[in-house]
């Protein structure tokens, strides 16, 4: 290893080092325990206030979803990024490093907007799951340079997405008052397309290339069936955490069955499109679960279990005609690199599921919903009148902006774009910052190898410098994303 080479991995334990003293500074700062969190000092003669009981009873219930979403973002995602042959290590260690660094930071920046008197941020449990899918964004941009990139380019990389994710997703919650339940939008649209923005900035630089070491074996193709099916078991928990009641009855529901479509319509389309009608394991491991991401938006709605039979199924078939047909397009010709595909699992569903969630906003009607129509869609609620009146008593309601059905369905829309605009832009303006030296950069030899990052065994050692010998020049051909498909 040269000198500049070592100098430049030293610089990022440093860096990673202080990134972390910065956050222990911030914490101590402004953050504290929630009251939920707090030893209780009731008052003589006086039973503990019931508010806070049910307060404390409401987060409980939500540990088990929280446990879920846990599992989802370091087991799943992390083993999903297993396929590449040489990068089983750096896709699951550099998962639980990155996210455990920008779970901190997403406590932070979910904590500006609900600050105290005391200045500081109260922590419950509700908080940790926020940032558990806030974290979601960022990982899912990895996928977009998994292999190409160092672990302090990742950091920074989720770092500036955090900041952009919390103005955007407060955005669309407070400013449009629009409704994505399980994210689709604000997590899986805005995640995909920031990392792809992100490769686009690095090709701008280094055009990419042909790479040998960019494939899968029979091995790491299991590996990431385990986060896949890890995945899969626990969607219904991620679009419904946030919600309560009804509204999560119907999310965990409505995900099962269109997740279920995805992965049956999923196997049939890969089959469809193979030349001997055999399943493809990319498939297999990403389409599988688009349905998921599709029903997101509309998880906690009246979309009915045909409508999320139908959206899953819409949503498996359209990922895998994306990784069959569009994915070697957008290749060749905005010369954007996805390693794993997140514009097929995440940015197309996505998108279906911004569409879906307004056309179910724009039909809703209080006839369907009855009055928890107002719960899910706040905006609608009267802002005035006897309506008002009675809504605040029975379901402690506050007043609302009038909207029709019409107008909610065109603020989900205006969110959808809006998010679209942000990830792209901002995305590029990362990518840029990215390249700089100061985080440190993966020579073209190193790329999706766990070399560069870990200490392998010796045997491991020796196989992987053999294959460097035979493989010392790389073609300057246009790479593909999974080489294997």
């Amino acid at each position: 290893m040269s000198k500049t080479m070592e100098w430049s991995k030293k610089r990022q334990v440093l860096i990673l080092i202080f990134i972390e003293i910065i956050l222990m500074v911030l914490m101590g700062l402004f953050t504290n325990y929630g009251p939920q969190a707090v030893p209780k000092v009731p008052l003589k003669g006086k039973p503990e206030s019931t508010k806070l009981d049910n307060l404390e009873f409401n987060e409980s219930i939500i540990y088990p979803m929280y446990q879920d979403v846990h599992v989802m973002i370091w087991i799943g995602f992390g083993f999903l990024m297993t396929f590449l042959k040489r990068y089983g290590q750096s896709a699951v260690g550099l998962t639980f490093l990155v996210g455990a660094m920008l779970v901190q930071v997403a406590l932070l920046f979910d904590g500006v907007s609900n600050v105290g008197k005391n200045g500081k941020v109260p922590l419950s449990l509700t908080s940790l799951l926020n940032a558990d899918v806030a974290v979601a964004a960022p990982l899912i941009s990895m996928g977009a340079v998994l292999g190409k990139t160092t672990y302090m380019q990742l950091i920074l990389m989720g770092i500036i997405e955090l900041a952009i994710f919390t103005i955007n997703k407060y955005i669309g919650e407070h400013c449009f008052m629009a409704v994505d339940a399980g994210g689709s939008m604000y997590v899986h649209i805005f995640g995909a397309y920031f990392g792809l923005a992100v490769s686009f900035a690095f090709g701008m630089k280094d055009r990419p290339k042909e790479h040998h070491q960019e494939g899968s074996t029979y091995q790491s193709d299991i590996f990431a069936m385990i986060g896949t099916v890890f995945l899969w078991v626990f969607w219904p928990s991620f679009n419904s955490a946030p919600l309560q009641g009804d509204d999560q009855q119907r999310a965990i529901i409505n995900t099962l069955l269109a997740i279920a479509a995805s992965c049956v319509m999923s196997f049939a389309m890969s089959a469809l499109v193979s030349d001997e009608n055999k399943f493809n394991m990319v498939h297999v491991q990403n389409s599988t679960l688009a349905g998921g991401v599709a029903i997101g938006t509309a998880a906690g709605m009246m979309c009915e279990p045909v409508g999320a039979l139908v959206i899953g199924s819409l949503a498996g078939c359209l990922s895998v005609l994306g990784y069959k047909y569009l994915t070697p397009i957008i290749q060749k010709q905005l010369k954007i690199h996805d390693t794993c595909g997140v514009h097929n699992l995440h940015g197309m569903p996505g998108i279906m599921a911004g569409i879906f969630g307004a056309l179910m906003a724009g039909i809703a009607s209080e006839e369907t919903y009855n009055d928890s129509i107002y719960q899910i869609f706040p905006a609608r609620t009267p802002s005035a009148g006897d309506k008002l009146a009675e809504l605040r008593d029975n379901l402690g309601i506050d007043a609302g902006l009038d909207r029709t059905a019409g107008q909610q369905a065109a603020y989900q829309l205006l969110a959808l774009v809006v998010t679209l605009v942000n990830a792209l832009v901002f995305g590029v303006i990362t990518g840029m910052l990215l390249r700089m030296d100061i985080c440190g950069t993966v020579p073209e030899v190193e790329k999706f190898d766990d070399t560069f990052h870990w200490e392998l065994n010796d045997d491991v050692e020796n196989d992987v410098s053999v294959k460097k010998r035979e493989n010392i020049t790389t073609r300057v051909t246009e790479q593909l994303s999974m080489s294997h498909i």
